[in-house]
């Protein structure tokens, strides 16, 4: 099962443990992610220790197929973000503890 963690629920996870106001916590938030996505399109790369790397990187265009109806289509060029974790992410994800 497959559950997912919304805007919402981070906002008021930092309330509760910031104890700011939530509208505070929301421009945290959103400052955070729009420092990553500018230092991101700025340096094509953004490395948070102890998490991992976010790094942009170029695909050309292509050709793709549907696989139901096997009609042949060009993917367009565009960058993609890949993200690598870090060791100790890795390792405390896998931690038995």
């Amino acid at each position: 099962m497959r559950i997912n963690l919304t805007k919402k629920e981070i906002i008021n996870s930092i309330y509760m443990q910031l104890g700011f106001s939530k509208k505070i916590c929301e421009n945290l938030f959103e400052d955070f992610f729009s420092l990553i996505l500018e230092e991101l399109i700025k340096n094509k790369k953004v490395k948070i220790p102890k998490f991992g790397t976010f790094q942009l990187r170029y695909k050309k265009s292509r050709v793709g197929r549907n696989p139901k109806t096997l009609e042949k289509k060009i993917i367009s060029e565009r960058n993609v973000i890949l993200f690598k974790p870090s060791k100790e992410l890795k390792n405390f994800v896998n931690s038995n503890d």
